[in-house]
């Protein structure tokens, strides 16, 4: 049995209070929410912080708030995400991807933020103490080598938040506060494409909102593929956001790959489909282009090649269910979605 090492723990009741614990504990401290990513990481000593910082009992990352677009908590649940009404209604694409993290039970607990700020994954590093030690390690933990690449000078590990890919194609933006401000960031640049050092969001400071636009005449959706129809990472998430004319011309949309690289990856493709319909020929060369941008490493579950070859193919289902057709018969057969 894996064991939680020793750990301090405090419980703000307010986002100040927190920030403050922060600055004060340092580089030792880490925040926990749900914990459902950190605890695990903890129990295989991937993570040790000497305190965590919980944020469950601060109200105020719970709140939704509708104007001309909508904020949403970053403590908000998962579950509690997928229930909200407008969310379904409004901003389809993150409606899909919380409705599809991880189980039921995982959802109740998970929450927003911590989804957006998920640790990256790689077969070499999600393994217990003892098998790491066994190859001396990776660069991500206390090794010096990263075993997908081995000449590689960075971490490879993947990102495999579903909610990030879904919430940048819908032009979302975070809030991060901290005991010396606050700044407000575009959540496409809260992310950098390094396993190790995977956000731009400082150690002492906390995500407490998103931000959404109001996307009036926009549709979107999300695909999510991974091995078994619940619990799994995907192996690849597809976002795709479409504002189009009433003659059916695409006015604006957005593209945006998960699990294909160390960071959610907002293409070129979906420039591509400007001042053009959602032909069979233009959904293709959207899905060309995307599948050129996909970096898959073999480091997560399934063969790399054919996860990137499936790029296409998953973002041509995307745009297929924008354009209107119903798709639901092949979710279930090829996305395994209920």
């Amino acid at each position: 049995m894996m064991r939680l090492p020793w750990f301090k723990h405090r419980a703000p009741r307010t986002v100040a209070e927190a920030a403050h614990i922060l600055a004060a504990e340092g580089k030792g401290a880490m925040l926990i929410a749900g914990g459902t990513d950190l605890l695990p990481n903890m129990k295989r000593r991937q993570q040790t912080p000497t305190t965590l910082v919980s944020l469950r009992r601060i109200e105020g990352l719970k709140q939704v708030a509708n104007g001309a677009g909508l904020t949403l908590g970053a403590g908000l649940t998962l579950s509690e995400l997928v229930a909200l009404p407008q969310v379904g209604a409004r901003y389809r694409a993150l409606h899909q991807a919380a409705s599809q993290v991880a189980s039921p039970l995982l959802r109740n607990m998970g929450t927003l933020g911590g989804n957006l700020c998920l640790d990256t994954r790689c077969l070499y590093y999600n393994q217990n103490e003892d098998w790491r030690r066994a190859i001396d390690f990776c660069m991500k933990c206390e090794g010096s080598t990263c075993w997908v690449a081995t000449a590689s000078k960075r971490c490879l590990a993947v990102s495999s938040t579903d909610t990030a890919p879904a919430l940048i194609s819908l032009g979302a933006s975070v809030r991060l506060v901290s005991g010396q401000g606050e700044r407000d960031v575009a959540l496409n640049d809260l992310y950098q494409n390094d396993g190790m050092d995977y956000l731009a969001r400082r150690p002492d400071e906390i995500l407490t909102e998103v931000s959404l636009p109001d996307l009036a005449g926009w549709q979107s959706c999300y695909w999510k593929l991974r091995r078994r129809g619940s619990f799994d990472f995907p192996i690849l998430g597809v976002a795709v956001a479409v504002r189009c004319a009433t003659d059916g011309t695409v006015e604006d949309a957005r593209i945006v790959l998960g699990a294909v690289s160390s960071r959610p990856l907002l293409t070129d493709a979906g420039p591509l489909l400007i001042g053009a319909k959602l032909t069979d020929e233009a959904i293709a060369a959207a899905g060309k282009k995307a599948t050129s941008a996909a970096k898959p490493m073999d480091n997560t579950d399934l063969d790399l090649y054919w996860r990137k070859d499936v790029v296409s193919a998953f973002v041509g289902y995307a745009l297929r269910e924008l354009r209107g057709e119903d798709m639901s018969a092949t979710r279930r057969r090829v996305g395994q979605h209920a």
